[in-house]
Parts: structure tokens; C-alpha cells; sequence
């Protein structure tokens, strides 16, 4: 008998604790209609302010703090997208119907990982920047989006959030069940962001593959049909990204790319944890390893992606090779790494990169000397040599060593996404 099904039978259903609170909907809809009987607009932040946030459930606020939300862009979405919020409406008060579902899904995911903790899912109206998160160890749906269908109008957000109409299309609300395991499992595992894409994406297989698991449901996401048929041309541009820390092109991103298709990430990760659980004799230790990995533990990682063997070479070979291939710093027009030193003042320096950056990223980190050892920044001039050159203006003191690292994680990447290799900037002035 397969481990997995034996582990079905062996261990008994059992509730949790947990509640599914969907307070908040109903709450902004009573503030909404209010906004729409002012016209004052400082009186229509008041309304927001009011009738909906300051009365939220910590959901609410977890959501606003987890996209960014603000009573402001609540009261500009309100004003700008009419139609939008009336063709939503009626769906988004559906909230309730999916109780039960959502707790006979609980249930079946507390099967095949028996260690699950109970957490509280919240319905939530946000500002169309996500479906379904998680924060501060609570279940966030976003019922704007992740409650939709074909029939919600979307020409007035259509330019703002592209990747919407084709989405609500799929008629996302038939799915909600299952975005819901994909949710309650992050909130299981050790963390929610990634160092890397590799470790964001093995965190969003391992929820997508092990809702498809607990469900017993294929996933409804077209990334993971379309992945497959592209599989050999996805793992050569991936590979030559794992190990950055830019997840944008792979999740989170739209269909503008090579593929015409969006999150791609999401289907390498499926694949890889799909593989990992079908090469593991023990199915319920699979399940508890994928969960409980460490995904931002390099070495641990590694060893979970080799041993799934969803790649032709070991891991680190391709970390050899993104090494190699990310960018560097030259030289600055100052100086070189080095300790010679100038004289004080406001001066110009010019970072000379390998090759053309990303013109909008830039980080700076303290040196080992710390804080004490930073200039005082004036203003960035701007870029010049094929956006190869930098030039930033600062003002330095007299009899001072200098030292600030230029940071490539989260920083300074060139136009492909891959970020430099950091670089200690130092320099000392004399009188």
C-alpha cells in the first residue's frame, strides 16, 4: 500500500482551533458606500480612516502592512474604479460560503502533515496587489482579487494591473480552496521571503505541490501545464538566475517576457518538489521535510534540490557559473580599492562598472569600519558610458579613512537582473 495513503488512514481528522473571520469585507463596503455620498475628500479619508481601518482586525492591518496599503490609495481606488468595485461586489460578500470548505480543506492537509499549527484565515478588501499572502503568522486573502471571475470590469485597472483581466478570467473564485492550502502552508514553513530565487522558489513548490497532494486536486495555475511543455528552454534561463537575489522575472512579474508567461517560477519549484516527493520512499517525511526546510540555509537547500535530481548537475556547478557571469566594479575615476587619499571637500567620484546596469537600483552598505566611515552623500549626477558609469557627489572631512561596500543583493544588478559582486570602496584624505 502506498506510504501516503496508509498515512491517510492512520491518522484521524480533528478540528482546529482556528477561525475564518471575514468581518472586514463587510466593513469596507459600509465605509464604501459612505465615500460614495461625499464629495469632500478630506472628509472621504476620514470615512476610510474610520468606518474600515481603525476598526480592522489584525488581518486588516497585516494585510496593509504586508502590500503597502494606505487609507489614501483605499479612497483613490474607491474614486477611480466604479466599475470595478460594483462588478466585484457581489462575489466578494461570498466570502462566507467557503467556511466549511476551507475547514474540510484544513482538515485534509492536517493528514498528511500531522504537525500543522492552526492559524487564522482573514477575508480581506485590499488594493489589488495580492490574492492571498501571509504576515504576522495570519492567512490573508485578498477578496478583490482572489474572489473575481470573468465577469468583474476591469478596463478602469487595466493599465495599472495588466496581469488582472487575464487572471480574473481563469475565474480565480473556483480556486480560492486551493489558494488557500498554498497560503496555510507558508505559514507553516521557517520563512516567507527568500535570499534567493532558488529559495523563494522551492518555498512556492513545496505550497503548490503539496496543496495539489492534500487535495488531491491538480493545480489550477496555467504556469504549471505550460511548464512542462516548456520545460528544457524554462531550466536553461533559470539556471543562469538561481542563485541571484532578483525573483522578478520569475515570480511576481507579468507575461511581458521570452515565455509569455507569468510566475514561471512557480512551476520550477512545483517541479523540483514534485520530484523531490516522488524519489522519497517515506511520503510523510517527505511532506515534513519539505515544510520544515530551511529554505534560506544554502547548504540545506542544495542538498534538497540535488537530491530531488530535477537538475542534470549538481547545484554547485551552476553557482560556479553564476559567479562567474555576474558583473563587477572596475575601478571608481578617483581611486583604486585601495588607500590612496585626496583632499577634502565635495567631490565626484565615477563607479566603473563590467557592463550596462539597471539605472533604477542602487545600495550602499557600511564597511567594516561601520558607520563612522560613510560620507555624507550630496546627489547622485547620474549615469554616462552606456549606463556603465556612475557618478554620485559627496562631501568628505579632512584626516579620515573612508570605506562603504557596493552591494550587489537587493542593489546594484545589471540589466539582466544579476547582481554585481560587492565591492569595498575605500579612501583616505589628508589636510
Amino acid at each position: 500500500m502506498n506510504v501516503l495513503k496508509l498515512l491517510l488512514i492512520v491518522i484521524p481528522i480533528s478540528t482546529f482551533s482556528q477561525q475564518i473571520i471575514n468581518d472586514d469585507v463587510y466593513r469596507f463596503w459600509k465605509a464604501y458606500d459612505k465615500i460614495l455620498l461625499e464629495n469632500d475628500s478630506l472628509k472621504q479619508l476620514e470615512i476610510i480612516k474610520k468606518e474600515y481601518i481603525s476598526q480592522g482586525t489584525p488581518g486588516l492591518s497585516a494585510i496593509m502592512e504586508a502590500r503597502n496599503y494606505s487609507a489614501k490609495e483605499y479612497v483613490y481606488a474607491i474614486n477611480n474604479y466604479p466599475k470595478f468595485w460594483n462588478s466585484v461586489r457581489t462575489n466578494t460578500l461570498k466570502s462566507n460560503h467557503f467556511s466549511k470548505q476551507f475547514q474540510r480543506a484544513i482538515d485534509k492537509l492536517k493528514r498528511i502533515y500531522p504537525e500543522l499549527k492552526p492559524v487564522n484565515t482573514y477575508f480581506e478588501i485590499g488594493i489589488l496587489r495580492t490574492g492571498g499572502t501571509t504576515n504576522k503568522g495570519l492567512l490573508l486573502i485578498g477578496s478583490e482579487v482572489a474572489l473575481a471571475d470573468a465577469s468583474v470590469i476591469t478596463d478602469e485597472i487595466d493599465k495599472k494591473y495588466p496581469n488582472l483581466s487575464p487572471y480574473f478570467k481563469t475565474n480565480p473564485i473556483n480556486d480560492v480552496v486551493f489558494l488557500n492550502i498554498h497560503e496555510y502552508i507558508h505559514t507553516q514553513q521557517k520563512e516567507t521571503i527568500g535570499n534567493t530565487l532558488l529559495s523563494q522558489t522551492i518555498m512556492e513548490g513545496v505550497a503548490e505541490y503539496l496543496s495539489e497532494i492534500a487535495l488531491n486536486k491538480k493545480s489550477p495555475n496555467p504556469q504549471i501545464k505550460f511548464g512542462y511543455k516548456n520545460e528544457n528552454r524554462i531550466k536553461d534561463e533559470y539556471i543562469k538566475e538561481m542563485f541571484s537575489s532578483n525573483i522578478y522575472n520569475w515570480i511576481m512579474n507579468d507575461n511581458k517576457n521570452s515565455f509569455g508567461m507569468r510566475d514561471l517560477g512557480y512551476f520550477v519549484g512545483y517541479a523540483i518538489c514534485k520530484k523531490y516527493y516522488e524519489k522519497s520512499v517515506e511520503k510523510g517525511n517527505a511532506v515534513k521535510e519539505m515544510i520544515e526546510l530551511n529554505y534560506n540555509n544554502e547548504d540545506d537547500l542544495i542538498k534538497f534540490v540535488d537530491k530531488a535530481g530535477y537538475f542534470e548537475k549538481p547545484l554547485n556547478f551552476y553557482k560556479a557559473q553564476f559567479e562567474k557571469s555576474r558583473p563587477s566594479v572596475l575601478s571608481t575615476s578617483i581611486i583604486k580599492n585601495g588607500s590612496n587619499s585626496f583632499k577634502f571637500g565635495i567631490v565626484q567620484f565615477a563607479i566603473n562598472f563590467s557592463e550596462p546596469m539597471d539605472t533604477n537600483r542602487r545600495r550602499f552598505e557600511y564597511g567594516p569600519l561601520g558607520e563612522n566611515a560613510i560620507y555624507k552623500f550630496k546627489k547622485q549626477i547620474g549615469w554616462s558610458n552606456n549606463d556603465k558609469t556612475l557618478t554620485l557627489e559627496v562631501e568628505i572631512e579632512p584626516n579620515k579613512k573612508y570605506q562603504v561596500y557596493i552591494v550587489g543583493e537587493n542593489g546594484f544588478r545589471n540589466k539582466e537582473g544579476i547582481p554585481i559582486k560587492p565591492f569595498l570602496f575605500e579612501f583616505e584624505t589628508v589636510n
